[in-house]
Order: C-alpha cells, then sequence, then structure tokens
C-alpha cells in the first residue's frame, strides 16, 4: 500500500515524498481513512509507530479543504504531556503543511510566553499545546478555543499519568460540543477508557500492533545487583563496552541528578533532563545526545516520553518502573526501524516482583547475569518500593547509618520527601 491509496491530496503526498516516505505505516494506513470521513478515533500506538502522521495528514485535509475564516481563529488543537513532544508534533504539522496554506504554531511552559502570545494574535489554524500553558493563556483572555473543529490528545495515557486530568476536562469545557476527537495513547488502561466514554462520540477503535508488544530486535538482560553498587556497574558496562549512546532511566528526578553527578565524575559525559530542567536545558541534552557530545542521557519517564532519537543502541533501566507497561515503553526506545538494540536493567532485591511482573507482561523470563564484585546483597529486604512511600527501610545496607541514628519517623519523613513515584515528579507542563 501507498500514501497515495489513502485519499491524501496532491500537496500532502508532496509533502510526504519531500520527507522521503513511500509506504505508510500500520496506524497510518488504519487510521487517516477514518479520519477523514470524520470519524471519532481511539487508536493504540505507541511512539516510534509513525502515529504522528497518521493524525496530522488528515488533520491538515480536513482544514485545508474547510472554509478559511479571516482572522485564522484556532480550529485544531492537539493536546501533548510534555514540551519535548510538542515540539517534535509542531515540527511534523510545519512539514507536512509546507504546500499548504495552514498556519500552526505550539505554546509550552517554561518559557516567555510572550512570542507565543503574538504568534497566537497573528492568527493560526493549528495549535499544538501542553495543558498547563494553554489554560494559563486561556485564563488571561490571550486564546479562544471557541472554533476548535477537531481535538487530538497525544499519549493520554502519560497525560493522566501525570495528572492532567482536570486540566483535560477544563479544556472540554471551553470548546463547542461539536467536533471531531481523536485519542492516541499506548495502553487502554480503564482510566483511558473510561476518558475516552467522556470525550469520543462512537469512537472507532485502532490497534497498530498487540497491546503491550515487544520489539524482536531488542536484546533484553538482566544484572542482578545490590542497590548501592548500581552506579558503579553502570560505569563498568559503559566503560567496558564502549557505549557511546546510552539512554538511562531513573524513577525520580532526584535520581537523574545524583546519577548524572556520579557519571561525569567517573570522565563519562552525561546529562539530566526531567521537569525541573529549563525547556532551554531539556533542549541543549538532548541536541547534545542526538550529535554525540553527549554519551549518557539520564532521563525520567515522564520527560522522555516522545523523544524521537533514531537507532538508539542501549537503553539501561538504573531503576525498574513500578508500572509493568512503563518497561515496555523504554525498552521500545531502541531496535527502531529493523536495527538492533540492547535494554539492560539493573535489578535490586527490592526490584524482584517488578521484574516478575514485566517477564509476565512480555510473556518470557528475561535472562539474568551477576557480575563478580557486584552481587546482590543476600540480605538486602525484596519488599519493594511502594508508589506513595518511602523506600523501605534496610533495602540499601549503604543507605543505613550506625554512626548517626535516626529515629524511625523522621527516616519513613525523609524518605517521603525524597522518592515520590516518578508518575507524578514531572507533572507541571
Amino acid at each position: 500500500m501507498s500514501f497515495n491509496s489513502l485519499g491524501l491530496s496532491d500537496a500532502l503526498l508532496k509533502a510526504v515524498s519531500k520527507q522521503g516516505y513511500t509506504t505508510p505505516s500500520p496506524i497510518q494506513q488504519k487510521a487517516i481513512p477514518l479520519i477523514l470521513e470524520r470519524k471519532d478515533v481511539l487508536a493504540s500506538a505507541q511512539t516510534g509507530t509513525g502515529k504522528t502522521a497518521g493524525f496530522t495528514l488528515p488533520m491538515l485535509q480536513i482544514l485545508s479543504q474547510g472554509q478559511q475564516l479571516r482572522h485564522r481563529p484556532i480550529r485544531a488543537l492537539v493536546l501533548t504531556p510534555t514540551r519535548e513532544l510538542a515540539a517534535q508534533v509542531y515540527d511534523n504539522v510545519k512539514e507536512y503543511s509546507a504546500f499548504l496554506d495552514i498556519r500552526s504554531t505550539v505554546i509550552f511552559g517554561g518559557v516567555n510566553q510572550r512570542p507565543q502570545v503574538a504568534t497566537l494574535r497573528n492568527g493560526v489554524d493549528v495549535l499544538i499545546a501542553t495543558p498547563g500553558r494553554l489554560l494559563d493563556l486561556h485564563n488571561q483572555k490571550l486564546l479562544s478555543l471557541a472554533n476548535v473543529e477537531i481535538l487530538v490528545l497525544d499519549e493520554a495515557d502519560r497525560m493522566l499519568d501525570m495528572g492532567f486530568l482536570r486540566d483535560i476536562k477544563k479544556i472540554m469545557s471551553i470548546m463547542p460540543a461539536k467536533r471531531q476527537n481523536l485519542l492516541f495513547s499506548a495502553t487502554f488502561s480503564k482510566d483511558i477508557k473510561a476518558l475516552a466514554n467522556d470525550i469520543l462520540h462512537h469512537p472507532i477503535l485502532v490497534e497498530a500492533t498487540p497491546e503491550n508488544s515487544t520489539v524482536d530486535a531488542i536484546d533484553q538482560k538482566v544484572y542482578r545487583v545490590a542497590k548501592g553498587l548500581k552506579s558503579d556497574l553502570l560505569v563498568k558496562l559503559i566503560s567496558d563496552g564502549n557505549w557511546e549512546q546510552v539512554l538511562v532511566f531513573t524513577r525520580t528526578k532526584h535520581g537523574a541528578n545524583k546519577l548524572t553527578k556520579k557519571l561525569i565524575s567517573s570522565n563519562i559525559s552525561a546529562m539530566a533532563i526531567h521537569g525541573n530542567k529549563s525547556q532551554g536545558a531539556r533542549t541543549k541534552a538532548l541536541d547534545g545526545f542526538k550529535k554525540g557530545t553527549t554519551r549518557v542521557l539520564v532521563a525520567t519517564d515522564i520527560a522522555a516520553r516522545g523523544l524521537d532519537i533514531p537507532l538508539l543502541p542501549h537503553v539501561v533501566n538504573y531503576e525498574l518502573p513500578n508500572i509493568s507497561e512503563d518497561y515496555v515503553h523504554r525498552i521500545g526506545r531502541t531496535g527502531r526501524a529493523g536495527a538492533s538494540g540492547e535494554a539492560v536493567s539493573l535489578v535490586s532485591a527490592d526490584e524482584t516482583s517488578f521484574l516478575r511482573d514485566i517477564e509476565k507482561l512480555v510473556g518470557q523470563r528475561i535472562p539474568s547475569e551477576i557480575i563478580e564484585g557486584f552481587e546482590p546483597d543476600p540480605n538486602a529486604s525484596t519488599e519493594p518500593f511502594k508508589p506513595g512511600q518511602g523506600r523501605q527501610r534496610n533495602a540499601n545496607p549503604r543507605n543505613s547509618n550506625t554512626n548517626k541514628p535516626k529515629s524511625g519517623n523522621a527516616n519513613r519523613n525523609r524518605n517521603n520527601r525524597n522518592k515520590r513515584p516518578n508518575r507524578h515528579n514531572d507533572r507541571k507542563e
């Protein structure tokens, strides 16, 4: 099948050809015709499946065929959970609308709003936005959603994880009730289905790949290790393996910063990317990683969601996610486009149950080994870290300090401050 058979206009086909694409991906083949028919669509598609073009191309065609209003009000709104994903979608919209009379812009927090407001005042047809900045500008009466014809929720599952449900509902209330709705999510959780019921009208369900499937080209491996030895083991793996481009996942922002400092002190160039970083710092870190000047990018799940890093050879789970599906999202960033990739997980005793859940989800036992000198602590507790609570006491023997005793309450309070669950850490976009 070619793009010519999907019902797209010559202008869009020319733009697609200019980008070097000839054959649509499965999600594009299924979604584009339905969207062109003005159907509401609920699509399961992970990053790297071509989903952005799957909704961008038909959206642009519908807008180009509609009536062009004099003042160019916002006619299509694309909501994304993170700044990086918003910028990426905006780039795609610009590329695919190169031969159309369509104006677009992107707005997100962390940067000065004035240039964004100036562009909005000139009129745009397509707005790509993160929920926080969108509501902020709307509350200042600097934009209107009264003419929105098409709404896209991209990576809706991650938006719910980040706590954006209330914002999404507010945004729904300030748009016309009659509109086309497109919801894209990597998973169809109970919460996603509830959101779809609230937003979509008789939606068509589209699945590009079996839910939670993994990429066959990825070589998955587990290293059992004492928690306090994880950073040293990571340094050894990167150095001995001469790994030149490594994406490392931590559970928290604090953990990402701490690990980055450790890598740098070991003469391994590294930068962290998470919600507390300014937009300039996040852009710099990603650019350096893509160009090869930064060897290791340390990221939280939310900050890394939507990052487009082609031919990434190594992904490391420095800490296993407590949500099994996030493991699939993480390792799916390598082994793309037919290339081989390696996904390594450093697993301590308190992550044992997380590993079991992941193996159950992917339907296989992941090969495990122990490296001499980095053996797991036989006395460590296997009781897991629980979202909303601190780490279990004595799970990491290196964290205990017999010279400075603390009360049980003090330990718990300190841990609760520093070890918040990852899904809420990067809430504000």
